[in-house]
């Protein structure tokens, strides 16, 4: 018997209220560190966990990217309307700590990946550069943007290039890694989550539904998990 459920009318609710729900339950979601430059070519770097991969036919990105207290644009999505580029960084855990100096409110004179001590690498198909510490980068042209009321935009990126370490992908056969990209997702509140508890669970067929046992979750062989020396990021200099 299922539990009981509290149910929630969203017309009734304020932002905040429904804010707090979708991101509880929505979990757990990737996380973009996205590299843009502006129209003098200064670099910023901001993370969001608004996003995800659409289609692959186009390769399409999605950013939800909410603008300031004042309705002003963030620089990334200033930033993309200016020069209709961005680089979509993955994180992984060991980039927990410098990603989150990337999240403060800086201004826009600011370099973020200097103050987090992170290495912006020339882009290949865009101007704007990618993280070198990063495990894998999407190299993305603005495909669409979508005003979603006063307060977000839903910007759509189609990916143009891909940057994947070399020890996470298998460049013959195109298939990456995850256990070796390590990738982190964002809970609800300040909460985040790694990818390390994996299994496999094949779809089925209608023949397989209809003949045969289901499947069921493999679970890979556990291995002892890396010691990461949680990095203290010191304020740039």
């Amino acid at each position: 018997m299922s539990r009981s459920h509290e149910f929630f009318d969203f017309s009734g609710l304020t932002a905040r209220q429904r804010y707090k729900l979708l991101i509880g339950t929505v979990v757990p979601r990737p996380i973009a560190l996205v590299t843009t430059v502006d129209e003098e070519g200064r670099v910023n770097a901001a993370p969001y966990s608004f996003f995800n991969c659409l289609s692959a036919d186009p390769a399409i990105v999605a950013l939800g990217v909410e603008n300031r207290p004042d309705m002003a644009f963030k620089d990334t999505a200033r930033n993309i309307r200016l020069t209709e580029e961005f680089t979509v960084n993955i994180v992984s855990d060991a980039l927990v700590e410098r990603m989150n100096v990337c999240a403060v409110p800086f201004p826009a004179t600011v370099d973020e990946l200097a103050e987090a001590g992170l290495t912006a690498v020339p882009g290949t198909q865009v101007n704007c550069p990618r993280i070198g510490e990063a495990p894998a980068s999407l190299e993305c042209r603005r495909y669409l943007t979508l005003e979603v009321g006063r307060s977000r935009e839903i910007i759509l990126g189609q990916v143009v290039a891909a940057h994947i370490r070399a020890d996470a992908v298998d460049a013959q056969n195109h298939y990456v890694d995850q256990a070796a990209l390590d990738a982190v997702g964002r809970m609800g509140g300040h909460g985040y989550v790694t990818t390390r508890d994996y299994y496999d669970l094949r779809t089925m067929t209608v023949d397989d539904w209809e003949n045969a046992p289901p499947p069921v979750r493999i679970v890979r062989p556990a291995e002892p998990e890396p010691i990461v020396a949680r990095v203290q990021v010191q304020p740039a200099k």
